[in-house]
């Protein structure tokens, strides 16, 4: 990456009359804002549809896109749907923040109201869609179509035949819920038809995407339904161990997550041939990608399934540096970052270095005043790729409050922080400062916001994923200040 500076941003964080951000008129303008402001990256969470928990890092496809996102007033330009209705319906009270339960309950009520009338007029790219797409697509959409027949139930809990995928039982059901499949293609047709767009919008602009690929995917989800025997699981599909992280000084008991895990062995006599498709479809969305968790290719936490804490699980090699080089010479266009955060052993180093891809230094976890960072500004070097937090850490003012005394006042002194230019502006400041060829900043700092209006408490199932920036925030006012600062450590490209 050259010398450059991006913002993070999820999307469903744009301002919207609809309770949540989507491809529309507000993503249209975030990117005038990026380009305004001199910024050469949008840096987004992962786009795929979320479950129960709301998490865009748990979803039922890897591959899919979020019905959520789709813009619903360009489908009434469209004539789609009826703008009138549109702002009938109750999409949550607060603007500030989604309402997931509204839109559970109303958001597909509409798209199947857009189905009724566009399945006709766009047949035939629907029909070319979905020939483009059908190796995932055809089983994603089947998915879906099963979990409303059978009650939203997992798909593990179906019955037999069908959760075995047995040929007779998926023609059966192909044909029974035909009509159900057939919204489920047009509802991925169009997200993808408006992400081209807003995609084509940013290239012509200058800005180009980041995005997140988790490295696990769900329990629940077409991948794992389509294709049980690329993971560890036993002859009825229940898993023989799960994915967490294990206890740590912030958490005794670790971090149950509970992902089936790989069963690499497989992956590689394939060709290691699922992966090359996930990062395939990381492509044809964004122009880099940040492989989450990056630790884990090269070893994993496995804990026996059924454990209720992570405390139990032990740690299993991973394919390492083989699948590293296998993905990054296949994609040699997409531009990888290594999320490579927490304690790492000399074995990830080594698997870094050899990968030469840019790992990440956050400066949130930078000032101890007690001891040396690896992520305090004067480490950061040119080869790496420098954030305030990611979506999961604090806003700069939620930070404050969490940090000692005298750990502020060594961050104080390093940055040279003034009451005038406050601590916001100048942790913007020192990153954009930084050797590190890339600097990002969550939006939330930019704004100068509270603690309260973080993304993400990780560990914490509810009340996450839910902070909307207010309409008219990003104002040329802020892109003036940060295009000045961006020009000033030579980050304007």
């Amino acid at each position: 990456m050259k010398r450059s500076s991006g913002i993070l941003m999820p999307l469903f964080s744009l301002p919207s009359p609809y309770g949540i951000g989507t491809l529309g008129k507000a993503a249209y303008d975030f990117i005038d804002f990026l380009k305004a402001a001199g910024q050469k990256y949008w840096q987004l969470l992962p786009l795929c549809p979320t479950d129960h928990g709301d998490s865009p890092y748990s979803s039922p496809s890897t591959f899919a896109g979020n019905p959520y996102f789709i813009d619903l007033d360009t489908l009434a330009e469209e004539g789609l749907l009826d703008g009138g209705e549109l702002k009938k319906i109750d999409w949550g009270g607060d603007e500030e923040k989604v309402d997931y339960r509204k839109m559970y309950e109303n958001r597909l009520p509409v798209l199947r109201k857009a189905f009724e009338k566009g399945r006709e007029a766009y047949a035939q790219e629907l029909q070319s869609f979905y020939d483009a797409n059908r190796r995932w697509l055809e089983n994603y959409a089947l998915y879906m179509a099963l979990k409303k027949e059978f009650g939203n139930r997992p798909w593990y809990e179906w019955p037999e035949d069908i959760r075995r995928r047995e040929a007779q039982a998926v023609e059966r059901y192909s044909r029974e819920l035909k009509e159900e499949t057939r919204f489920w293609v047009f509802v991925q047709f169009m997200f993808y038809r408006q992400w081209d767009r807003l995609k084509a919008y940013a290239a012509e602009n200058g800005i180009s995407f980041i995005g997140d690929v988790p490295i696990y995917v769900a329990m629940d989800s077409a991948d794992v339904w389509s294709e049980p025997w690329f993971f560890m699981m036993d002859e009825n599909f229940v898993p023989t161990e799960v994915s967490g992280v294990p206890p740590d000084y912030f958490n005794e008991d670790g971090q149950l997550w509970g992902n089936p895990l790989y069963d690499y062995a497989k992956m590689k006599a394939d060709g290691y041939g699922w992966w090359i498709r996930r990062i395939e479809g990381a492509a044809r969305l964004y122009d880099a990608v940040r492989i989450d968790h990056f630790r884990g290719f090269e070893s994993f936490w496995a804990v026996p399934y059924g454990e209720k804490t992570a405390r139990s699980g032990v740690w299993r090699k991973g394919p390492g540096i083989e699948l590293v080089r296998i993905l990054t010479s296949w994609f040699n266009q997409l531009e990888f970052i290594a999320e490579d955060l927490g304690i790492n052993t000399p074995e990830v180093a080594e698997m870094l270095r050899e990968s030469k891809l840019p790992g990440m230094k956050v400066l949130e976890f930078a000032f101890d005043s007690k001891s040396e960072s690896s992520y305090l500004p004067h480490n950061c070097q040119s080869h790496s790729c420098c954030y305030i937090g990611t979506h999961d850490n604090n806003t700069v003012l939620g930070w404050l409050e969490e940090q000692s005394a005298e750990d502020l006042e060594f961050a104080a002194d390093y940055m040279h922080i003034t009451e005038e230019e406050g601590w916001c502006r100048g942790m913007i400041r020192t990153g954009m400062a930084t050797g590190s060829n890339l600097f990002v900043m969550q939006m939330q700092d930019i704004l100068e916001l509270p603690g309260s209006c973080r993304t993400n408490m990780p560990g914490v199932a509810e009340g996450n994923w839910r902070w909307r920036m207010k309409k008219g925030a990003a104002d040329s006012k802020t892109a003036a200040e940060l295009l000045k600062i961006t020009e000033t450590y030579r980050r304007k490209n």
